[in-house]
Order: structure tokens, then C-alpha cells, then sequence
């Protein structure tokens, strides 16, 4: 197909690959598990390849950006899968040709109808053909971690306990809920508060903050001791 370096056998697979739930039977969805699956697993083998002093954990990281909906959406469009997309009018007219997750499901059923269609090693090859170039882009696993984590590596380094996260409010209806989080590290520093949507985006704004406050304490420290 255009774009990608595979000619299909069978275009009846290809058809079904291209076809949304939206058109009724024969849409790409169970294409789209085996093309979840091999996905994720020739980004893990690309990855332990060529980040060799990688962690397990970073891996994971690493994995996760590079198979996120955003990157495999980006893809597709480059692709112009959006283009030859098949969809039922109700979805065409809500402009699910660009909807994100639509792109990202599409590219993983092709990637399924390739693996059916011609076997394990070309969709393996494609596979790395499409992913080769952005792995090359990725940002050094660190960057990855998200600010809980950056948080409490920062403590353990130091010797010092867990941040503790405690809700202090939460307002609003069911749909547009907002929580106040408080993180604390012990007596180290005064407790910081972050508000989001959710719990978790709390948290993790409220870790962000003390993170950064620390890192500005410990720079300071390490001028005045020298």
C-alpha cells in the first residue's frame, strides 16, 4: 500500500484494516489486537537493542512514548490513512478521518492485516521501518519519568522518607470535578498544593512543584558550601 513498503495478497484484509465499527461488520477491531500486540512487541525488541544500558523501567518508559497514541496518530497521517479511512456517516461528519485514537487503531489493524497477510518477519520489518526514525527521537529516559517519580528518587537519593499526598478539597459536580492535593516531605519543607481535574493530575502537579522547589534548595546549598 502507499507509504508503506507491503503489497497486499489478500485486499480483502486491507479493506478491513481501513474499516471503522461505524460501517457495522467486518471493521478492523480484532486486526487492530494483533497489531497492538506485535507493536508493542518489536518496539521492546528495537529498544532493548539499542539502549543497552537502559533500565527495565526505562524501557518501559521508553516503550510507552514510543507506541502512544500520539506518536502511531502522527504516523498515520504522514500515511494519509485518514484519507482511506471507511466510515458510517455519523462518524465521517463528527471528523473521526482525524480523530486521534482512530488514526492510531488504524495504523495497529494494518499492522495486524500485514502480519496475517504475509507472516511474522515482514511485519516485523515494517514495523521497524515505521518506528525506526522517531525511536531515534526519543528523549533520554529521565525526561520520561513522570514528576511522582522524579520526586521520590529525588528523596530516596537523599536518604530521606516518601512524600505523602493528602486531598484537602474537592469541589464541583460529578463532570467537572477539582481536587486539591497537598504533598508532603516530612519536615524537610513546607507542604506545597496543586489543583486539577482529577486526583492523580493533583498529585502529579503537586509533585512537579515540590520536585523543583528541592532541586532549587539543594543548588543552593551546594553554592553556599562552596
Amino acid at each position: 500500500m502507499a507509504g508503506i513498503d507491503y503489497r497486499f495478497s489478500d485486499p480483502e484484509l486491507l479493506l478491513r484494516a481501513l474499516t471503522h465499527r461505524s460501517c457495522g461488520p467486518g471493521h478492523y477491531e480484532r486486526l487492530e489486537f494483533l497489531g497492538d500486540s506485535l507493536l508493542n512487541f518489536v518496539a521492546a525488541e528495537m529498544l532493548y537493542e539499542r539502549r543497552q544500558h537502559a533500565t527495565e523501567g526505562d524501557l518501559s518508559r521508553l516503550r510507552s512514548r514510543l507506541v502512544r497514541d500520539l506518536t502511531l496518530a502522527e504516523i498515520a497521517t504522514e500515511l494519509n490513512l485518514g484519507e482511506k479511512l471507511r466510515l458510517g456517516q455519523g462518524e465521517m461528519k463528527a471528523g473521526g478521518f482525524m480523530r486521534e485514537s482512530i488514526l492510531a487503531d488504524v495504523l495497529e489493524a494494518i499492522i495486524g492485516a500485514i502480519y496475517l497477510d504475509g507472516g511474522f518477519d515482514t511485519a516485523r520489518g515494517v514495523v521497524r521501518e515505521l518506528l525506526s526514525q522517531r525511536e531515534h527521537e526519543l528523549p533520554d529516559a529521565e525526561q520520561l519519568k513522570d514528576p511522582k517519580t522524579r520526586l521520590q528518587e529525588l528523596l530516596q537519593g537523599a536518604g530521606h522518607d516518601l512524600p505523602e499526598y493528602r486531598v484537602v478539597a474537592e469541589s464541583g459536580a460529578d463532570h467537572l470535578k477539582s481536587f486539591v492535593v497537598e504533598c508532603r516531605v516530612g519536615d524537610l519543607v513546607p507542604g506545597v498544593r496543586a489543583e486539577a481535574s482529577s486526583r492523580r493530575k493533583a498529585e502529579q502537579a503537586a509533585a512537579r512543584i515540590m520536585h523543583r522547589h528541592l532541586l532549587e534548595i539543594m543548588a543552593g546549598k551546594g553554592k553556599t558550601a562552596s
